[in-house]
């Protein structure tokens, strides 16, 4: 999943695809590296950032999902926590609502994902959009996200949403330390075999955790660490990685594969 962000401050590529022209570019680039799902996002989600109103973030994803979906045959996802938000960009042509806040924020998302047969992935967060980089780290938060994906799961299954239509994201990032990013992708398999129906997705590309391993280094130049977040995810089971990087990551999870094919 290629992360395409139509936004003036997202904390890697923040301001880089803001145009229509822009966007289909990066669009295109990704698809000729191997890019199997495109992940449109409209509202920053990084610490400190500024909620969007719901207008303007139609006005930011629509137009580019329609241009994307017009002009290249690849699945679109609209990175949204907003119901309003997700139905204008299931209509302009998105197939995947991916919700970091699973149903916290707009629990009529998923009445959106079962009304549209989109599917929906639903990421493990706590508190409000404000506090969610804020708040004070649990203990255990292997059992926290597991038990958050149950509650996610039934409200979305109360809208109707069918269980093949699913999918879960550990949030690498949000309400957790450095050692909670650390053992949500180490212990990945171990959630997997609880939550046996849907693809589990890992979006750890460019995060903080990567850049205090790599000694404070900027985003950008987080690719290494990105690339080895990526393999032990999918060695651990994930099925979808959520990644700035495409040719990169496939050409390494190309290598993974190779070597697990050998187990």
């Amino acid at each position: 999943m290629g992360i395409l962000n139509v936004t003036p401050d997202s904390f890697s590529d923040g301001g880089k695809f803001y145009s229509i022209d822009d966007a289909l570019r990066q669009a295109e680039k990704y698809i000729e590296e191997g890019a199997d799902i495109l992940d449109i996002g409209g509202e920053s989600t990084r610490p400190n950032s500024a909620r969007v109103a719901k207008e303007e973030e139609i006005r930011r994803v629509a137009p580019v999902i329609e241009a994307i979906v017009k002009r290249f045959d690849v699945p679109v996802s609209i990175d949204t926590s907003k119901a309003e938000v997700a139905e204008k960009a299931v209509e302009s042509g998105a197939e995947i609502i991916n919700d970091i806040s699973g149903l916290r924020f707009d629990g009529q998302i998923a009445e959106v994902a079962a009304r549209q047969k989109t599917g929906l992935i639903l990421m493990h967060l706590r508190g409000t959009y404000e506090t969610m980089h804020k708040l004070a780290p649990v203990k255990n938060i292997m059992r926290e996200v597991s038990d958050s994906f149950r509650r996610s799961v039934e409200k979305a299954k109360s809208f109707g949403v069918k269980p093949e239509q699913i999918a879960l994201d550990v949030g690498i990032g949000f309400s957790k330390t450095f050692e909670q990013n650390l053992e949500l992708i180490a212990k990945l398999d171990k959630l997997i075999k609880e939550f046996p129906e849907g693809p589990m997705l890992v979006g750890a590309s460019r995060k903080s955790f990567v850049g205090k391993i790599t000694g404070g280094v900027l985003p950008i130049e987080r690719i290494n660490g990105s690339l080895a977040s990526a393999a032990i995810a999918v060695w651990n089971g994930a099925n979808i990685v959520r990644v700035h990087d495409v040719k990169a990551t496939i050409e390494t999870l190309k290598t993974v594969q190779a070597i697990k094919n050998e187990r």
